[in-house]
């Protein structure tokens, strides 16, 4: 039972340090630099197209080689994408640093989660996983509004200064994921590799013999994986739904942080309606707790016309109505979240957990890559 609480405890720490972020409000970032919006949804579109090439291999990754292990990976990706945007000197080398933060990404999408499921489900207590996840969310926003608060800061500073403060941030983290422990119902991928390195131990000198053991178990997980998901349409179907309203609450609130100045907010009060945004999420994450009788068709619609309304509400050019949009549209992505995540784990089978949940990440990707520079020109001209 304590071990359990340390877990989970370490891995909400874990979250506050991987979303606090003095250059949290990067669009706003780039934007005072002088890049447009345009540029900016660009940069965003190299973002995902990166997720959707790493997302599905690291989460194999991270079912066969541990899902801790890849939690300290992610971190590494967004250390040297931090030195890499400190150093950066023109727009391919920003799409570079990019990259790298959608490698940290995809390394920590699926792990977290899975690692929490496992722990509880260890510990026999994964009807409390609804919890977690409505917690996380609540985690994840509000260090993400605490980052969008230091907005002002960050321009003020300059985003060389707000990214080395992020590479001390990271090396925390990295240090506190070092304490979390593998867990699983059977971590049958991981004791496949270490029979598959003990059978090879004889011919430990023979590298691709290893290697193609190693292949052979990644495509193995990856194989199984898919065979699920052709069996659960129903699961494609959730992942489908969220990740079309995750990306449109998503393009809002990233295109509001160059709109609201536009709109006549300055810096300092930036920060602040950033941070209000943010808390709807929170709002969102916890009222979903109290609704468990409403089916998850209803929680769609619902969720779905907020974001909607918060759409409509940036085209009315008052920094109120527009700020109370992004709340809106917070509020309903989060809640969907919540909803959708309880119901996919449930689904999942332990062994091909985070691969799967790579997986929906990989959807939302492949939305986002498409949405991403049209939403880049439809805010510049709506």
């Amino acid at each position: 039972m304590q071990n359990i609480k340390k877990q989970i405890s370490r891995l909400y720490l874990s979250t506050v340090f991987g979303y606090l972020s003095l250059s949290g409000a990067w669009i706003a970032i780039l934007a005072a630099c002088g890049y447009s919006l345009v540029e900016i949804g660009f940069a965003e579109t190299v973002f995902h197209i990166t997720s959707l090439i790493l997302e599905i291999p690291s989460g194999v990754f991270a079912d066969v080689f541990g899902r801790k292990n890849m939690l300290i990976v992610s971190s590494i990706m967004r250390t040297i994408g931090n030195i890499v945007m400190i150093f950066s000197s023109n727009f391919c080398m920003i799409c570079i640093s990019m990259m790298f933060q959608a490698a940290n990404y995809n390394f920590s999408s699926g792990s977290g989660e899975a690692l929490a499921y496992d722990s509880l489900k260890l510990a026999g207590q994964e009807a409390h996983y609804e919890k977690y996840a409505s917690n996380q969310l609540m985690i994840q926003r509000f260090c993400r509004g605490l980052s969008t608060l230091c907005a002002g800061f960050a321009l003020f500073i300059g985003y060389q200064m707000a990214y080395g403060a992020d590479l001390l941030i990271g090396m925390i983290q990295i240090w506190l994921l070092g304490s979390l422990y593998e867990a699983g119902t059977g971590r049958k991928h991981e004791n496949n590799e270490q029979s598959l390195f003990a059978k090879s131990e004889v011919k430990i000198r023979n590298l691709r013999i290893i290697l193609h053991n190693i292949g052979r178990e990644l495509v193995s997980c990856f194989i199984t994986s898919l065979s699920f998901m052709k069996k659960a349409k129903g699961a494609v179907l959730l992942m489908l739904c969220n990740s079309l309203v995750g990306a449109a609450d998503i393009l809002l609130l990233y295109f509001l942080q160059a709109k609201l100045p536009e709109a006549g907010m300055s810096d300092s009060a930036l920060g602040f309606a950033l941070f209000f945004m943010e808390l709807g999420g929170i709002f969102g994450a916890k009222i979903i707790l109290k609704c468990k009788q409403l089916q998850y068709r209803s929680v769609f619609v619902i969720t779905g016309l907020l974001v909607f309304c918060g759409i409509l509400a940036e085209h009315s050019g008052l920094c109120i109505l527009m700020t109370a949009g992004g709340f809106a549209a917070a509020l309903g992505d989060d809640a969907l979240q919540v909803r959708t995540n309880t119901v996919l784990q449930d689904m999942f089978p332990s062994d091909q957990r985070a691969t799967l949940i790579s997986i929906e990440s990989f959807t939302f990707s492949m939305i986002m890559i498409v949405l991403s520079p049209l939403a880049g020109g439809w805010f510049s001209r709506w």
